[in-house]
């Protein structure tokens, strides 16, 4: 197909709330090197993208809070490339206002969308992958999602079940969506992946532009509803104003529950690309190969460290010793105002962290 008509949005609004502390409110994790790759995330992120996309075609959504954010660590973007959002609504209004924008300027355009916090070993492989599936919505009229061959029972994913049993999923062709499970516990996601049909949630889509807005209208006029007249706002002087008021009363929700888990238009792309969410403490403590014996995960410059297994240190204060006894599966994360000691579980560390929302804790957030 014509690389002229496709084009990427980047979901870069999120805080971060859990890579808490280093991600804060004013730098959440997708402009942080959380991960040690020498990149940002969202750097990261546009830069694998400029090998299938020209630069022109690569739009970003964030908060206004970042946009100066963005400009700082993307200076290229040139500005009607950068939409902002002036609410947290989730990614299902984050994509209709992507999508309207890109209506106007391409009705004909071909659309992958991805978070801005995905960490891909092959990127190469990811090209061609993403290729082939800009062929395949070119062809038919679907909703692309790239599914993720599990490796492990990981509780920090969604998991997509697809039609056609385990043989169709073992053929690496795309395949209608069966059902969708968010984020199971242990014991049933060994279940799911036993069974050979399941595939994690990989938050990355591709679909024709028209496509998904049909789709949205159908299943989310609680969010479309409030972009009626964006053929006369988009791209004109008042399209601030437009988007302020769309966010105002739109209904906070995912593309998932919104519209992917009712149309009858999903598809999943079976992929084994190298993919990691890196959304939590746990998921880099999984990414993280260099562990030493008892399984440790060491970023800091001076350690004791005895009777601890399975457990992530993390500190940036290279004049502070940090020394730890009889620990496991837990997270020891020093910034230079605040430790946090806690189970490296993110279900635990997201009821934990619910206690920042205090006013007595605000400048820490």
């Amino acid at each position: 197909m014509d690389i002229k008509n496709c084009y990427c949005v980047i979901m870069a609004g999120g805080v971060g709330k859990r890579f808490w502390p280093v991600s804060r409110t004013d730098a959440p994790k997708q402009f942080l090197d959380v991960a040690d790759t020498g990149e940002t995330f969202i750097r990261q992120t546009y830069n694998r993208f400029l090998k299938l996309i020209p630069k022109e075609n690569i739009l970003i959504v964030t908060a206004s809070r970042y946009r100066d954010l963005v400009k700082e660590q993307i200076p290229e973007i040139c500005e009607e490339n950068l939409l902002l959002e002036p609410y947290s609504r989730n990614t299902a209004p984050c994509i209709a206002y992507a999508t309207y924008v890109l209506l106007k300027r391409n009705p004909d355009a071909r659309v992958v969308v991805s978070p801005s916090d995905h960490i891909i070993d092959n990127e190469d492989l990811f090209v061609e992958t993403i290729k082939k599936a800009f062929d395949y919505v070119e062809a038919h009229d679907v909703l692309m999602t790239l599914g993720v061959i599990p490796t492990r029972p990981d509780t920090n994913y969604g998991y997509i079940q697809a039609y056609g049993g385990k043989d169709a999923c073992r053929n690496g062709e795309p395949m209608p969506v069966k059902t969708f499970t968010e984020k199971p516990d242990k014991a049933l996601a060994q279940i799911l992946i036993s069974t050979g049909e399941f595939f994690w949630n990989s938050g990355l889509f591709v679909w024709k532009a028209d496509t998904i807005r049909k789709e949205m209208e159908r299943y989310l006029p609680e969010v479309t509803g409030f972009f009626t007249g964006w053929e006369s706002a988009i791209g004109t002087k008042i399209e601030e104003e437009f988007i302020i008021r769309a966010y105002t009363d739109s209904l906070n929700i995912s593309i998932d529950y919104g519209v992917m888990e009712k149309t009858e238009r999903a598809w999943i792309y079976p992929v084994s690309f190298g993919w990691q969410d890196i959304g939590t403490w746990e998921s880099l403590y999984n990414y993280i190969s260099d562990k030493d014996k008892a399984g440790n995960a060491v970023s800091a410059e001076k350690t004791l460290i005895e009777g601890t297994s399975n457990t992530l240190v993390i500190s940036k204060e290279k004049k502070k010793l940090i020394a730890i006894k009889g620990l496991e599966d837990f997270m020891v994360i020093d910034t230079e105002d605040v430790l946090v000691i806690c189970p490296k579980d993110d279900r635990k560390f997201k009821d934990f962290i619910s206690g920042i929302a205090m006013p007595d804790y605000e400048k820490y957030r």
